[in-house]
């Protein structure tokens, strides 16, 4: 059975201990949402006596009691004795092992823990036990029908000129950025103290700020529209303002879809110098002996981002079909959490295609600036593909994880066991598992399609993105593009594609 979307889920562990003896429970499920679940369970006072009847069994060969000997004092002496402290020990008990039975036995695919106060769930002295509890669960729907879907799949033969501006955006990646005295033009760099106001307050700000002149200037919770028009003939000492738009999604609520002004205090003017390919610098970009070697690499890279573009496409199409009657109303906690793990989900499988930090950037920013819309959309698509994969049977393979792992290392440039230590330490490996899954449906769906290929047309980025939330405010817990502290060869131009 696939994963569900949070780590977190309500799980019992029956390979370490025995199903306890079901209970006798008064259960009423309430449905205030689709993905929600009011429950109130009532645990009878036998129950409850035999919970206490068990802990005290086992609590009776080691019980110390003054004049006895450990686990000789009679058992009602130990009962009266220690009552009391065994209370919270059993409430935790009976707490547990009814809200397992009530998902049991109303068959509820929990996706959440429970929500309750352990503190304010009262263990009487006398008569039953009562308590309240919400919790999230999968929504309840049919599967749609995904055989034989008419789809497009994009294609394309990469011939020289592809590789050739493939070329020139790594020898970027690798050049020297060199002061300039004149006015700076689309495509230079410019060194600035970024701040961005809310009237004359300062909301947010950053120094030495790198950014080169695009089209448009992205960062988390919004972005700079003809951001390279903006600064066009900008000197060092200058300095210019534009608007900057945020997004209905922005941290700070009070700011959210607003217009704030962006300052810029222009220290240096700066032009990128692309070095020559020697044998010094093949050695550095990955031991190549010859360019026509790294030019295999550029084209195998190519392919794998085609193949992403290509499963991008694919899967948005299937999904938009599957999802058609999906008019579920998510809860807002629920997306609020999910939109980090979808944007982890996001960044592995861009990571494991071959693309570049400073594509990573771009596309990080794009989510954050729709997080509550990408994360619906993401958590249905998961909802209906987790469905269909247990269903299908479709699970996991050991040597599915070796695979993406090695897909990652390799764009990371680190060994495969040390990206695996990093996804076990970051709490990712559920985020791939679930990964790994989604494609494998996605694969099967496309298998039993009617395919027709068109054309790919290679889009160029006009966005220059950089890591700030410009509106301040709380971030949501979201991990930034760079991939477990990655260092880059390079501290400035970070891969200026």
């Amino acid at each position: 059975m696939m994963s569900s979307p949070e780590t977190d889920t309500l799980q019992n562990d029956e390979s370490t201990s025995e199903k306890p003896e079901k209970m006798t429970l008064e259960v009423k499920v309430e449905s205030p949402s689709t993905c929600v679940r009011h429950i109130a369970v009532t645990i009878s006072r036998d129950d409850i006596e035999r919970y206490y009847d068990n802990a005290f069994s086992e609590m009776m060969p080691k019980a110390e009691v003054p004049g006895f000997r450990a686990g000789r004092a009679p058992r009602k002496l130990v009962e009266h004795r220690f009552r009391k402290e065994m209370k919270d020990q059993v409430k935790g008990s009976l707490l547990m092992d009814s809200i397992s039975q009530v998902t049991d036995d109303e068959d509820l695919s929990a996706i959440s823990e429970p929500d309750f106060k352990l503190d304010s769930i009262v263990l009487p002295d006398e008569g039953p036990m009562t308590f309240e509890f919400n919790l999230e669960v999968r929504p309840e729907f049919d599967v749609p029908n995904w055989k034989g879907l008419k789809l497009e799949r994009p294609s394309r033969e990469f011939d020289r000129a592809d590789i050739d501006r493939q070329l020139e955006k790594i020898l970027g990646g690798y050049g020297r950025l060199v002061p300039y005295d004149g006015p700076a033009s689309s495509g230079d760099y410019i060194t600035v103290n970024l701040s961005f106001l809310d009237g004359e307050k300062v909301i947010s700000s950053s120094s030495e700020e790198v950014i080169r002149l695009r089209p448009v200037l992205s960062f988390h919770d919004g972005k700079i529209a003809k951001f390279d028009k903006l600064m066009q003939g900008v000197k060092a000492g200058e300095t210019r303002e534009g608007k900057a738009k945020l997004t209905d999604d922005a941290p700070n609520e009070a700011l959210r879809g607003k217009e704030i002004t962006a300052r810029f205090e222009v220290l240096d003017v700066k032009k990128l110098e692309v070095p020559e390919l020697t044998p010094q610098l093949l050695e550095e970009l990955g031991g190549f002996d010859s360019e026509a070697d790294l030019r295999d690499t550029i084209l195998d890279t190519l392919n794998r981002q085609l193949g992403y573009h290509q499963s991008q496409e694919i899967r948005k199409q299937i999904t938009a079909t599957l999802t058609e009657a999906a008019h579920w109303d998510l809860p807002p906690d629920m997306l609020k959490r999910q939109s980090a793990r979808e944007l982890e989900r996001a960044v592995l499988e861009l990571r494991r295609s071959g693309f570049s930090d400073d594509e990573i950037q771009r596309h990080e920013n794009e989510l954050r600036q729709n997080s509550a819309a990408n994360t619906a959309r993401a958590l249905k698509e998961h909802f209906i593909l987790e469905k269909i994969a247990e269903e299908e049977q479709i699970d996991v393979e050991s040597t599915d994880y070796d695979e993406e792992i090695r897909l990652i290392a390799r764009q990371s440039g680190e060994s495969a066991r040390r990206v695996r230590a990093r996804l076990d330490k970051g709490g990712l490996m559920d985020a791939l598992r679930n990964q790994i899954i989604e494609r494998k449906v996605i694969d099967q769906i496309h298998a039993a399609a009617k395919v027709n290929e068109v054309p790919f047309e290679m889009e160029e980025s006009d966005t220059e993105a950089i890591a700030q939330t410009a509106g301040g405010g709380e971030e949501a817990d979201i991990p930034d593009a760079e991939f477990g502290g990655q260092e880059e060869k390079l501290p400035e131009p970070k891969d200026h594609t």
